[in-house]
């Protein structure tokens, strides 16, 4: 096998992408403060010292619906390629495809709304 510049252009971008990808990690595991305890664990608030029992425990509900809206903004974000591309699709068949596509997100949504998934749930004390 022969080397030529462009096998050696193409081991170079490796290389850099390398140290461009752990440059930073290396960096980090090297200057960051290596003792532990203190104020190092303590959970931040604005810079002042937490007042009473800083480590709350949030409902799994939060969670759940920052899921959905992050899976559901990733399918509205599929629609810009689909919108600038419709345009060029013969006939009907572009609006067939996006209305498929835009039935399953509405399937979805009718199917968490049936799992109670929206409805907040209310806390018994």
């Amino acid at each position: 096998m022969v080397l030529t510049w462009l096998h050696i252009a193409i081991i170079m971008f490796f290389i850099a992408g390398a140290a461009v990808a752990g440059g930073p990690l290396l960096a980090a595991w090297l200057l960051s403060p290596k003792v532990k305890g203190g104020d190092i664990g303590m959970t931040y608030e604005c810079g002042i010292r937490p007042f009473g029992d800083a480590w709350v425990r949030f409902g799994v509900n939060y969670y759940i619906y920052a899921l959905l809206f992050l899976a559901f903004e990733v399918d509205v974000l599929y629609l810009f390629p689909v919108a600038s591309f419709y345009p060029q699709e013969p006939g009907l068949v572009g609006f067939f495809k996006v209305f498929v596509f835009l039935f399953v997100i509405v399937m979805a949504v009718v199917f968490f709304w049936a799992k109670g998934v929206f409805s907040w749930p209310r806390r018994i004390k």
